[in-house]
């Protein structure tokens, strides 16, 4: 059956007993949690949610979050993660783009989805956690209290049905939908359970957020897939990941390259006890030596998973493993099973070990397309191959080293920033003539935005007004960091902006 639900469905009857799913204090066996499930499809369905709806989820890592996508799912209908350090600016674009119906949220974004749900007429229905604030919202306990003792038949979908849409900055100046059908999640799924010899005994600390396939899918879903438990945390905190890891005892935890600094720079993260962590999965940053030994440090005996992969592979296609854990470190490992990885020239042809190139990526896992946006799928998706835009090489063994990332993208803290984005949004400040972005190092984050702009004649702007502005239409990591009035851009003379130069112009 091609519908991610019945995997609940089956573990509910095979580990009925066994915790699926835990926040904090509370915990919900696999027969809890099918039970859960069942009412809140009841409560969509009776929403007016039908097979192929789009139900959008604004929230920080709850039980909620994959109960709804299970609910969704179960019905036929498809979930959207929504970033919640976005800006409401940014969800309207989402939401009206994606014709989503429905949004699950919290108490936190009530009032900014309010300022933005008139504009959005496919909007039908605004669901919270907590206690309505006026009529116009639904409580999520309630509905599924009306639920309770009934249940829908599970749709049994195409392969190609959609799972999830998940909105990602991409290259252009608006963020694109990527269609992940349940057959690229089942996969991807079992490409991770070989990969990491998941079992039912697994416990996956997800302390990234959902709305990210780190968080989301590396390995995390795969974890659910085999019967084995996913302990969420809220939100991130070094400290509270550390007392995590102690009391809850996991087996694995996906890490972006800050929430790894933060964590080794907690002054007695020595003195924890990791000795449960059998794997971490990272990657984003080239892993030098010295921090593959601050790693083993932390977590003696630890296999750091060092992977590459993008939201429209759904994570993880290469991983590095254990036994090449440093005798190949930088280089981000070998295919997982089923995923098939080579490097190519601009005409597409494949490339010799040790040559740079574009990294092409195919196999079921990879997505079907960009929703609404035929362009952007006739790019990415070439003669079988999905085109990822990242420069890199394989060696003589078949491992791949990235070298550099996407073109113009900035990967700040684990978020992507697509610059023409935040050029976008200086652009539409009247005092701004030409707009550059570029990233510029910082010791916390890896890379911040650095904008460099070209001011009308007599403006009387500065830097500090365009941070002002760019704060109100953009999510707070999104604003540039700096931002430098110049005369011109560099240019070739194509007349293209010669970004390597700003990139090496002293801060």
């Amino acid at each position: 059956m091609f519908n991610f639900a019945s995997v609940l469905e089956r573990n509910s009857h095979r580990f009925g007993d066994r915790i699926a799913v835990s926040e904090g204090a509370r915990e919900l066996t696999y027969r809890d949690l099918q039970s859960r499930v069942q009412s809140a499809s009841v409560a969509l369905r009776d929403l007016g949610v039908t097979p192929g709806d789009i139900v959008a989820v604004l929230l920080y890592n709850r039980v909620e979050f994959i109960e709804t996508m299970l609910a969704a799912n179960r019905i036929g209908a498809a979930i959207l993660p929504l970033n919640y350090r976005l800006s409401p600016s940014e969800w309207q674009y989402i939401l009206e783009h994606s014709d989503a119906a429905v949004i699950v949220t919290e108490t936190e974004f009530v009032t900014a989805v309010d300022t933005i749900a008139g504009s959005l007429p496919n909007l039908h229905h605004k669901v919270t956690l907590d206690l309505p604030p006026d009529p116009t919202w639904r409580e999520y306990d309630t509905l599924i209290s009306k639920g309770h003792g009934q249940t829908t038949q599970i749709v049994d979908g195409t392969p190609g049905s959609l799972q999830r849409l998940m909105y990602t900055s991409g290259t252009t100046s608006r963020p694109k939908g990527v269609i992940i059908s349940h057959e690229n999640l089942i996969w991807k799924n079992l490409a991770h359970i070989l990969e990491f010899s998941l079992t039912a005994e697994d416990n996956t600390l997800i302390c990234g957020p959902l709305y990210h396939v780190g968080g989301m899918d590396l390995p995390g879903l795969a974890t659910f897939h085999v019967g084995g438990r996913l302990s969420l945390v809220r939100k991130f905190d070094a400290a509270g990941v550390a007392n995590s890891i102690e009391t809850l005892r996991p087996t694995n935890i996906w890490l972006a390259p800050s929430m790894m600094n933060a964590l080794l720079q907690l002054p007695d993260i020595s003195d924890r006890d990791t000795s449960s962590i059998r794997f971490i999965t990272g990657g984003g940053e080239k892993m030098p030596i010295p921090l593959l030994d601050r790693i083993s440090d932390a977590f003696p005996g630890v296999w750091f998973a060092d992977a590459y992969g993008l939201t429209e592979t759904v994570s993880g296609d290469t991983v590095n493993d254990a036994a090449h854990m440093r005798s190949k470190v930088g280089s981000v490992g070998r295919p997982v099973p089923h995923v098939q990885v080579a490097v190519v020239d601009e005409h597409g042809t494949p490339l010799e070990a040790g040559e740079l190139g574009e990294i092409v990526v195919r196999g079921p896992k990879v997505m079907t397309g960009y929703w609404r946006d035929e362009e952007a799928t006739r790019k990415a998706l070439r003669n079988g191959w999905f085109h990822t835009g990242d420069i890199g090489r394989l060696d003589a063994d078949g491992y791949l080293y990235i070298e550099d990332r996407k073109k113009d993208m900035i990967v700040s803290g684990g978020e992507n920033i697509a610059t023409p984005e935040v050029e976008r949004v200086l652009y539409e400040h009247p005092d701004v003539v030409e707009a550059a972005v570029v990233g510029m190092p910082h010791p916390r984050w890896g890379e911040v935005p650095r904008a460099f702009v070209v001011l009308r004649a007599g403006s009387g702007a500065d830097s500090q007004t365009l941070k002002e502005f760019c704060r109100t239409r953009l999510a707070k990591y999104k604003v540039p960091a700096e931002i430098e009035c110049i005369e011109s851009l560099p240019r070739t003379p194509s007349g293209k902006v010669l970004k390597r130069v700003l990139r090496d112009t002293p801060a």
